[in-house]
This record gives C-alpha cells, sequence and structure tokens, in this order.
C-alpha cells in the first residue's frame, strides 16, 4: 500500500544530534577563547565591549535557548552574529576577516533546519490527516 505520509524522524533526529552537538563544541570552544585568561577587560576599550554583548555573549544565549525554543534561539544567534559584523565592521571599522565568527554561530543554521524541517512534516501531516 503507497502511503503519502513522509518518514523524516530518523533525518531529523540526526539533524537535530548534529546540531546539539556541534553547538556543545561551539559554545566550549568560545568560553575557553574568552575566560579570563585570553580576555583582559582593561584593555577592552569601552566602545568594543557594546560589540561583546553580541559575540560571543549572544551567540552562546542564542545557542543555549536553542536547545528548547529553536526558531527563537536562531534567531538570536544570527542576529546577534549580525548585530556583531554591524557594530564592528561597520560602526568601528575594524576589518573581520575570515569566516571564524560564522564558524562559531554554524549550529544555528543546523537548529535552522531541523526547525524548518520540522514545521514542514507538521503541516503536511496535518494536511494529509485532513485529506483523509
Amino acid at each position: 500500500m503507497y502511503s503519502d505520509r513522509m518518514d523524516l524522524s530518523f533525518p531529523m533526529g540526526l539533524v537535530e544530534f548534529l546540531a546539539r552537538v556541534s553547538s556543545v563544541i561551539s559554545i566550549t570552544l568560545l568560553l575557553l577563547l574568552f575566560q579570563a585568561e585570553a580576555l583582559h577587560p582593561s584593555q577592552v576599550a569601552p566602545r568594543e565591549w557594546f560589540g561583546l554583548v553580541f559575540f560571543p555573549i549572544g551567540v552562546i544565549v542564542g545557542l543555549a535557548i536553542a536547545w528548547w525554543k529553536e526558531g527563537l534561539g536562531v534567531s538570536i544567534t544570527l542576529g546577534s552574529l549580525l548585530a556583531f559584523y554591524f557594530v564592528y565592521g561597520y560602526l568601528l571599522q575594524y576589518h573581520l576577516g575570515g569566516w571564524a565568527f560564522v564558524m562559531f554561530a554554524s549550529p544555528a543554521f543546523l537548529f535552522f533546519f531541523h526547525w524548518a524541517l520540522g514545521r514542514v512534516s507538521h503541516n503536511r501531516n496535518s494536511t494529509l490527516s485532513r485529506v483523509h
């Protein structure tokens, strides 16, 4: 018998697992990089603190929230990343080369993919149940 239902439980579980593991790795690396010995608060200019609120603090908070509320966590993480680039790149006119900052926030893309896949699966299943 043919069914229009698409079983996404394994792919969704795998994406969720990868998102969570990569977020733990990213948060751990960020905390290690910005611990007291690597970051000297007295050497940070007052105007640079505004950018530090977005990266790493906003990225860490967003990735942690994404464990429970994926859409909200992704929004906070990616919004913080964009705000960080805006503050440091445009307002402070620092040259931010490379993809390191994006790589630390990359688990948000996996959380977004899981969130979007879950919404499509839920909408498809609710549509099919109304038809049958």
